[in-house]
């Protein structure tokens, strides 16, 4: 044990060694003015913001600084005067910046620069002058404020733009982002421009708005705001429409028969009285017209309508006032649907002016089968789903992409995948991958594809677009849109660039000859192109020419789009194109004089294109898919082949044998769809006939045609007819009668969803809705029973357009004990923005706004000095040093470590720089060396004779007076010298090799 203690007792020394000598107040002072000097620092940086620390407990450590005094009095750093003065404060500096780093430090910057943001609505229901009036305030307000504050711009509809980001230069000229009008969201807008505010300064809001809210909900922002200390000035665009007129809704009659009259409603709001007509049209033709008196306040018209046909029916209902007697044309009208139910149809659709044997086949072999058949060309496709719930099955025969827009493929898709619709498309010259489907709507209602880029080697195809800019409204987007759409038509492996004509760079690439397989990435090129107005047409054809002729595709086309003002490229480069074989086809859009170009006709005549000279814009996306789809004639296959059945299918039923069949197009199945015919002797096995299901109905593709050319010895084929209703038979409809009818209706920013249960049995359903909006977006919804037999749900309205809504509705078990499931499909068409029946402004809104976030009510009339206030809290900022403490903390240790290591002789740097002749060099340090050593090699002598004095006596036991003199004498000198001696580090580790010697010879 009581080694132990000695062993702590001589760790303790060792850490808090006994002094050197007695310490006094002058040996504490250096401690004393570093602690008042790191105080005042600290203190000084933190009072002044400069720094700040975020743990302060690390300030604790500080009393270590005691323990580097010590160590230091007690001579364990070996030097003396002003060389131990600064090698002590160096070590306490250390310790300082050490414990600081610890701290965490912060440098804090204040800022008291003011942010102002205007948040400008841009909704349908502010009125023209309010937006011109704020744009007039903002910029006279920007023309006053004060140098260093900040400005910026957003506007806000539905959602929510930044026009410009605060800055203290303002540059704006008007409002360049569009934004969806037909909504006003507060809520968005705020917290955008609370966003935008950036955090190290003060910011403000001032918004300009009628306070009409549609949709979000304020509060939330509010407090964050409030929270934030950011205040929000409004200046309420006030209005008010004593005189307005507009129609609510149009009410049909929930379930009707052929042959009867019913009555529709009109719900029509007047702010006054007065005189008006209405119109009742039924798919866009006037049924019914008469003037009528309205009264303030809602006024109800009952119209009588005839059903004659089964079909799908559309009623607008508009009205027509006095002048003067209403101010807002848009809510003069309501739109609603009714569908009654018939023998289900055939829709068949034929190309433009095609020619009638392409489809009078089919046609007459649906007919004799006793199906209902209706042929519409392209142009005529409904691009309303819900128009679909009168045909059973929709074919295409020998119809080209072009002749439809995207509203209307994506009509039937939703048809087919939501309501159940058949869909066949039929071979031919202008189908598929030649007509132009490829990545389309209808291709993902196909079982097939028409990238065949994975299946075998075909010709490649080049194709390089020249744009101009295009003189009409939105034109450059027009010609973003449809260079896109030919794109698409192309295969994976085909090649496309775009050359434009940039303001600042003049002719370039946008890209070069490319895969279209990477159209992503070419589309995001397509939408940042800037496109200028192209001085000559040489520059641009020449460079996609030396492009083209590098290219190994077999077929090579140009397309130019332009208004023919260019001047005309040489001869001799039209000769190039000619002779490389390379077409070119020409677009005119717009010309100077709406005269023929004949530049770009002379262009395309010589290379063998095409010229066109469209009227309307809305052809352009048709010709550009069509001239892409010459390149794609190397899919059609005009061989002789008998198809083989390689899976068994109702539409083969009763078939055994077949004709043989003189072409078709190639295409590729898709995954899990089932081949039913194929071509034989083939290394991919090109189907011929295909089919899968696709959400709620089923398509099938035939690959061939069902006329004279590639069918014709079909047409005297016993089983033709028999083929042609089976394969349709096949992928129809089947006709469900429903007991559940539904009513929808539009309340503001609500629908509501109406179903009754008119089955012949009471039961409880569990009904479900899908409700897709005008945005794409789908929304689920379940319905409550409210009622007997009644069940109702609402869903939001996100702006005007059509609604699709689906029901589902299950319990219970039929006779068969089968799970009953029934289906009904409606629409609801919001013919305007709910803006429109917004008729005052809202400025207890506004005034709410400025009370919770401690903001003025503005007029109008204020200057820049009422919106830049000039007492203003500024606002502060931190961010880290550390790195800039490490690096001073890097610095201090060789200085640390050179005050004490590294003896600097000033008369030899004196002597150096020519102050006086050179001396003997200075050998203070080495010598002091030497002495000690030698002081202690004589002390551990004199310990040792000493020792052995002592052990003499003790066994003589009795000595003379010499003796114990000469004894007395060594001791007594041993005594001195140790007085004399200075305690250093050698003779501690001297002493303590000694009493672990003795220590080992007790043992």
């Amino acid at each position: 044990m009581s080694k132990v203690m000695e062993r702590f007792y001589s760790m303790v020394r060792g850490l808090v060694p006994p002094p050197r000598a007695k310490v006094g107040v002058g040996d504490v002072m250096p401690l004393v003015l570093f602690g008042v000097f790191y105080a005042v620092v600290l203190v000084g940086v933190v009072m002044m913001e400069w720094v700040a620390f975020t743990w302060l407990g690390a300030f604790w450590l500080m009393g270590l600084a005691i323990w580097v005094w010590w160590i230091d009095q007690c001579g364990f750093s070996g030097l003396r005067g002003m060389r131990k003065g600064m090698a002590l404060w160096a070590r306490l500096c250390l310790l300082g910046l050490f414990v600081a780093l610890l701290a965490e430090p912060r440098m804090v910057r204040k800022d008291d620069s003011l942010s102002v943001v205007f948040l400008i609505d841009q909704s349908q229901s502010m009125r023209r002058d309010s937006v011109d009036e704020a744009k007039r305030f903002m910029a006279k307000i920007a023309a006053e404020k004060p140098m260093r504050d900040e400005i910026g711009v957003l506007t806000f509809g539905k959602g929510a733009v930044v026009e410009l980001p605060p800055a203290e230069v303002f540059p704006f000229e008007g409002f360049a982002l569009e934004v969806a009008r037909d909504g006003t969201n507060l809520e968005k807008g705020l917290r955008l421009a609370s966003a935008v505010l950036p955090d190290d300064k003060p910011g403000k809001i001032v918004l300009v708005s009628d306070g009409a809210s549609t949709e979000g909900n304020v509060d939330g922002v509010l407090k964050q705001l409030k929270a934030r200390g950011t205040k929000v000035d409004v200046l309420t665009a006030d209005y008010r429409y004593d005189k307005e007129v507009l129609i609510e809704r149009l009410e049909l009659p929930r379930a009707v028969k052929m042959g009867e009259t019913y009555e529709v409603a009109g719900i029509v709001r007047a702010e006054s009285d007065g005189r008006g007509k209405l119109t009742l049209t039924e798919n866009g033709q006037v049924v019914w017209q008469g003037d009528v008196d309205y009264h303030y306040g809602m006024n109800r018209y009952r119209i009588p309508i005839y059903m004659r046909n089964p079909g799908y029916y559309t009623y607008e209902l508009t009205i027509d006032t006095e002048e003067g007697e209403d101010h807002i044309e848009e809510n003069n009208r309501a739109i609603s649907y009714l569908y009654l139910q018939g023998e289900g149809r055939v829709l068949l659709v034929t190309q433009p002016g095609g020619d009638m044997r392409d489809y009078d086949p089919i046609v007459q072999a649906l007919r004799e089968s006793e199906r209902d058949v209706e042929v519409i060309d392209g142009y005529s496709l409904p691009d309303d789903p819900l128009a679909f719930l009168m045909y059973d099955c929709v074919m295409f025969v020998n119809v080209g992409a072009e002749n439809f827009n995207a509203a209307q493929m994506s009509a039937v898709k939703e048809a087919v995948e939501r309501h159940g619709t058949g869909f066949v498309m039929v071979g031919g010259e202008n189908s598929y991958g030649p007509g132009g489907y490829n990545r389309t709507a209808i291709e993902e209602i196909l079982p097939v594809t028409m990238d065949v880029s994975q299946r075998r080697v075909l010709p490649k195809a080049a194709l390089t677009i020249v744009l101009h800019t295009c003189e009409f409204a939105q034109g450059n987007t027009w010609g973003q849109e449809i260079t896109k759409a030919a794109i698409k038509v192309l295969s994976a492996e085909d090649e496309v660039g775009v050359l434009v004509y940039d303001w600042q760079g003049g002719e370039k690439w946008l890209f070069q000859l490319t895969p279209a397989r990477n159209y992503p990435f070419l589309a995001r090129q397509i939408n940042g192109a800037q496109i200028g107005d192209m001085p000559s047409f040489a520059p641009t054809m020449r460079m996609a020419y030396n492009e083209m002729v590098k290219s190994d595709a077999s077929m090579k086309h140009v397309i130019i789009i332009s208004d023919g003002d260019p001047s005309p490229p040489s001869p001799a480069l039209l000769n190039k194109f000619v002779k490389s074989k390379i077409s070119v086809s020409t677009v005119a859009v717009f010309p100077h004089g709406n005269t023929l170009p004949p530049v770009m006709q002379q262009i395309a005549n010589v290379t063998r294109g095409r010229f066109y000279f469209p009227k309307n814009p809305n052809l352009l996306p048709q010709i550009f898919i069509k001239e892409a789809k010459t390149l794609r004639k190397s899919m059609i296959q005009n061989k002789t082949f008998l198809p083989e059945m390689v899976y068994p299918s109702a539409v083969m039923k009763g078939i055994n044998t077949m004709p043989n069949l003189h072409g078709y197009v190639i295409t590729t199945p898709k995954a899990r769809s089932t081949t039913i015919l194929e071509v034989p002797a083939t290394e991919d096995k090109d189907p011929v006939l295909s089919e899968w299901q696709f959400g709620l109905g089923k398509s099938a593709a035939f690959t061939s045609d069902l006329n004279t050319n590639w069918a014709r010895d079909w047409m005297n084929w016993d089983n033709y007819k028999a083929f042609v209703h089976q394969m349709v038979t096949n992928v129809a409809r089947v006709k469900e009668q429903s007991n559940l009818r539904m009513q929808l209706i539009a309340d503001g920013g609500r629908g509501l969803i109406l179903i009754e249960d008119y089955a012949p049995d009471s039961r409880f359903l569990e009904i479900g809705a899908s409700v897709k909006g005008p945005d794409g977006k789908e929304e689920i919804v379940s319905l409550e029973q409210v009622g007997p037999r009644r069940y109702e749900a609402e869903f939001d309205l996100n702006g005007e357009g059509r609604y699709e809504v689906g029901v589902i509705g299950a319990g219970g078990e039929d006779a068969n004990g089968e799970p009953i499931e029934e289906k009904t499909y409606g629409g609801l068409m919001v013919a305007y923005s709910q803006e429109y029946l917004r008729l005052r402004s809202n400025p207890i809104v506004m005034e709410e706004i400025a009370e919770k976030t401690g903001g003025k009510v503005l007029s109008g009339s204020e200057g820049a000095s009422d919106i830049f206030e000039i007492e203003r809290e500024a606002k502060s900022r931190s961010k880290p040093v550390f790195d800039w403490l490490l690096i001073l903390l890097a610095c201090l240790i060789p200085i640390d470590v050179g005050l004490r290591r590294i003896q600097i002789d000033w008369m030899v740097v004196r002597e150096m720089i020519g102050f006086k002749k050179q001396r003997d060099v200075s050998r203070e340090t080495y010598t002091n060396l030497l002495a000690r050593k030698e002081g202690t090699r004589d002390r551990l002598y004199q310990d040792e004779k000493l020792q052995q004095a002592r052990e003499s006596q003790e066994e003589v036991g009795d000595i003379d007076e010499s003796n114990h003199g000469l004894v007395g004498a060594m001791i007594g000198e041993e005594e001195a010298g140790a007085e004399k001696s200075e305690p250093d580090t050698m003779a501690i580790l001297a002493a303590k090799r000694r009493e672990e010697r003795d220590a080992q010879d007790k043992e």
